[in-house]
């Protein structure tokens, strides 16, 4: 398993469970993926997700058990919209879910879930160079054969491990993906009106804009805010990005002060151009793909994908 974000984890959890061996390696010093956060001062602010919904039967059971052991909790059904600038009506929709110690919690409860009940681990800061078709239908992982291989993971990354001349590079070569900025401002005191998130439509910076301490449930006066591809795709360095997009979401809001402290992070793959259908992909060379790329862009869809790959990978 290469990639411990929640589709790499969630695929490793289900193989494990049926007792196949597993070994599982991510790049970063920590689990987690795109369900990431930021904190300061000990405060985790979610950078990554958002939030996550629930339309699917597996992932609901799974959402039951993280809301059991306090690890998540209802938020909002109702998120504010701006459109041109102006607030319009607001917009009801799915429940929103939240987790009080960010979404990469549930990752890392994951993590240890799979270590505690089957015995793998998660090797972090272990990255893999190269995946390629061995003998027998056994791939070669740094040219060590094994069973199979899953990389959970975007396509541009997957593409950077896999000879596009195989299936599974041949399903990731040229697939498209936007990148997003993400900003986290932390002010000495509330001055916006109450909302848990807001969609930001037709705007030339912002695309999202989330109460942190909202969603958090702490009050904390901190909001993260999330770029258009647009704007960061031609921002370049992200530190240079950061007083356009504190005046925007301070004239969008209507903030006088300037933020105490600022945060951005980039995300050169946040998200595909274009939607699939296929859940995964695996061929008889034993590759396997699976992630958020595979459906539309949720946490839901990295979960399913995984559970539906390791179901898939018949020992």
């Amino acid at each position: 398993m290469v990639g411990a974000g929640i589709a790499g984890l969630s695929c490793a959890g289900e193989l494990a469970a049926r007792g196949v061996e597993v070994q599982v390696r991510e790049q970063d010093g920590e689990v987690g993926g795109r369900l990431a956060v930021h904190r300061h001062r000990g405060r985790p602010a979610d950078v990554g997700a958002a939030y996550l919904t629930v339309s699917d039967d597996g992932f609901a059971a799974q959402v039951g058990r993280w809301r059991d052991a306090g690890l998540i909790r209802e938020w909002t059904d109702t998120l504010a919209v701006f459109d041109d600038g102006t607030r319009a009506a607001d917009t009801p929709g799915p429940m929103r879910w939240a987790a009080p110690g960010g979404l990469r919690s549930l990752v890392a409860d994951a993590a240890a879930e799979l270590e505690l009940r089957t015995g793998v681990p998660v090797h972090t800061g272990r990255p893999v160079r190269s995946v390629r078709p061995g003998p027998g239908g056994r791939p070669l992982v740094d040219g060590e054969a094994c069973d199979a291989v899953v990389l959970a993971m975007p396509d541009p990354q997957a593409a950077r491990l896999l000879a596009p001349d195989t299936p599974a590079g041949a399903a990731v070569a040229g697939r498209v993906w936007d990148p997003v900025l993400t900003l986290t401002l932390g002010f000495a005191r509330r001055e916006w009106p109450r909302l848990p998130a807001a969609f930001v439509n037709g705007h030339p910076v912002l695309a999202l804009v989330a109460d942190d301490g909202d969603r958090r449930g702490d009050d904390a006066p901190v909001l993260v805010a999330h770029s258009t591809a647009a704007f960061a795709r031609a921002a370049g360095d992200p530190d240079s990005a950061v007083p356009a997009m504190t005046a925007a979401v301070r004239e969008l809001l209507g903030i006088g002060a300037d933020p105490e402290w600022t945060h951005v992070h980039r995300w050169p793959f946040a998200a595909p151009a274009a939607h699939r259908d296929p859940a995964f992909h695996l061929d008889d060379d034993g590759i396997g793909l699976a992630g958020d790329g595979w459906g539309r862009p949720r946490v839901q869809t990295a979960w399913s994908s995984g559970r539906r790959l390791g179901q898939a990978l018949r020992p």
